[in-house]
Formats: structure tokens, C-alpha cells, sequence
């Protein structure tokens, strides 16, 4: 279900018959013909065990599902906007990021620790986004919000990626994660003091990235 930007803080999106859609509750703008917005008890494609395995993750943002047919216009506290086509891969993204994604893609929660060992684990605590992510895979569109707009950066083989993990968004494809220190880090930019932590960022896929470091 293809998404329509309207501005760069504003998507539209077409309802058909018998597909869903689901969007982060308060994220309808407007909407135009035949369209119901209902709460999703299981909070998205995935069933009840992903459902649990989210509430125990804290990343169970409340999802309304959107059906009908027609176009809904979504936005929320006037975030900048970016949409993500997804083409089979897996997009690891903070569920309160989440705007709106097509009902086709499978929703569940994955251990940042899994992918980082230790140090995922202190990225969680360190940035405050937790020890766990939302994973949506298949093909569809996903819109998730940031703060100043976002840039998409490819991470390839032999060129890792360095980012400030305040400003760490989401990312997709075949990508491993890690946070490092770097002492006097932030001072040389004159943006804090102390410890600086860095996410590394390593593989073959892309990061998204907000110009900013504010959480939502």
C-alpha cells in the first residue's frame, strides 16, 4: 500500500477492500470516503505470541487497523516524515517511531542483544531506546517519524558506519550493530562532556538517520 507525501511532515495513504493497513493511534490527519479505524488488540500483523513478546519489550505502541476504501492523510506532532519500501528484507525500527506500515508485513519484537552481544545491551540502556526493537519484514511501506528530517545512509562491506545512536533512526538489511566509546568524543564537537558512545554499524544494508539528536 503505497504511501503519498504530501509535505515532508504529512503522508497519504490509499485503503483498498480487503487489504489492512495499520497506523499509531492519533496519527489519522483526515480521511476521505469509506474508512474505519478500530484499535488493534494484537498490535499489528503477527499474531498473539508477538503480541506478548511486545507488551514484555515494552514495544507495544497502541496500532489502530485502518480498512475501507479510500485515502487517509496521517501526521503526528509534527514529525518530519520518511517512508521505507520494503522488498522482502527486515527493518529494525522503535515502535514510537512507527507512523503507519502496510497490514502484509510481519511485526515482532527482536533482543537488541542479539545482534550487539553486551554491548546492544548497554546501547539500550545508554540511548534509553531499550533492549528491544520492532522488526517488520516483507514487501510494503513502512512511514516512520524523526525530528529535522531524516538521510538514508548505505552500509556496505568493508565500510562501516559510525553514528551518534541519539540520532540512530532505523536500519534494514543484513547488519550487525555495536556501540564503542570515544573518550572527549562529544567535547571535540562541542556538543557535551564525558563519554561519548558511537553506533557501529556494519554489514550490508542502510541506516536511517534524523538530523537531530532529540527522542520523540
Amino acid at each position: 500500500m503505497p504511501f503519498r507525501e504530501i509535505n515532508s511532515k504529512m503522508v497519504e495513504a490509499t485503503v483498498v477492500p480487503g487489504q489492512k493497513m495499520f497506523s499509531q493511534r492519533g496519527a489519522m490527519l483526515a480521511y476521505r470516503g469509506d474508512v474505519s479505524f478500530t484499535p488493534n488488540i494484537q498490535g499489528g500483523q503477527g499474531g498473539l505470541m508477538s503480541m506478548i513478546g511486545r507488551r514484555v519489550a515494552n514495544e507495544a505502541t497502541p496500532l489502530m487497523t485502518v480498512e475501507g476504501n479510500g485515502t487517509v492523510m496521517f501526521g503526528h506532532g509534527g514529525h518530519h516524515i520518511q517512508v521505507i519500501q520494503l522488498t522482502g528484507d527486515t527493518l529494525y525500527v522503535e515502535a514510537d517511531r512507527l507512523l503507519a506500515f502496510d497490514g502484509t508485513l510481519q511485526q515482532g519484537t527482536m533482543f537488541m542483544g542479539s545482534q550487539g552481544g553486551v554491548m546492544g545491551m548497554v546501547r539500550g540502556q545508554v540511548t534509553g531506546q531499550g533492549l528491544f526493537t520492532t522488526t517488520l519484514k516483507g514487501h510494503g511501506a513502512v512511514a516512520v517519524m524523526a525530528h529535522g528530517g531524516v538521510i538514508e545512509l548505505p552500509i556496505m562491506p568493508g565500510r562501516d558506519i559510525h553514528v551518534d545512536p541519539q540520532a540512530y533512526v532505523a536500519h534494514h538489511g543484513d547488519v550487525r550493530n555495536k556501540l564503542s566509546t570515544a573518550l572527549g568524543w562529544r567535547d571535540m564537537v562541542g556538543r557535551g562532556s564525558g563519554e561519548a558512545f558511537q553506533l557501529e554499524l556494519s554489514g550490508s544494508g542502510a541506516v536511517f538517520v534524523q538530523a537531530s539528536e532529540e527522542k520523540l
